[in-house]
């Protein structure tokens, strides 16, 4: 499907019902996207309804009306990486009796934060900060912005917090398993 470039340079300039006919138009070309991608999972509907929210959202800054379709496919994209990063998730939490609550107290839940915990406490404030923020999703351009850096050295002390994390960890695991196997 072609989209009719005076479409969108309507929609583009407020055009309620144009933009309401673009965004018609291509709901069906990216519920085709990422059932391709995903199959025909529940998560469809709301990766659909994100990645059209991503369009609109961005239709203003489309500098080229030719690329439309190209323009919405890359915030499908976007959506489908987020879901893929564990990022995505439904909006509604179901409670079953059944099951422990998120963040319940269990003794080896307990025991794994307090060695995370430990093993965070061991970085330097500035990286707990970065990593704090690419946790909550925060793309490292934003996050170099933030805290007046460069991207390039965000990833490099993600980098070097995530090594230092898996060693401490490590020597966390192996005491716990000969602590263990002694008692």
């Amino acid at each position: 499907m072609t989209f009719d470039l005076l479409t969108v340079e309507r929609a583009q300039s407020g055009d309620t019902t144009a933009r309401d006919a673009l965004l018609a138009g291509i709901t069906p070309v990216l519920r085709g996207f990422f059932r391709s991608r995903i199959g025909g999972r529940d998560d469809v509907d709301d990766l659909v309804q994100n990645a059209l929210i991503r369009v609109h959202r961005g239709l203003g800054a489309l500098q080229r009306a030719d690329r439309f379709k190209a323009f919405a496919m890359k915030a499908a994209l976007y959506e489908l990486q987020d879901f893929y990063r564990g990022r995505y998730s439904s909006r509604e939490a179901l409670f079953d009796p059944d099951l422990p609550t998120p963040g319940s107290v269990d003794a080896e839940d307990t025991a794994l934060r307090v060695d995370l915990e430990r093993a965070l406490a061991t970085l330097t404030e500035h990286a707990r900060a970065i990593l704090e923020m690419r946790e909550l999703g925060y793309p490292y351009a934003e996050i170099a912005d933030a805290l007046g850096t460069t991207e390039a050295a965000v990833k490099m002390q993600v980098k070097r917090s995530f090594a230092r994390l898996r060693e401490l960890l490590a020597v966390a695991a192996v005491l716990a398993f000969v602590l263990g196997t002694f008692l």
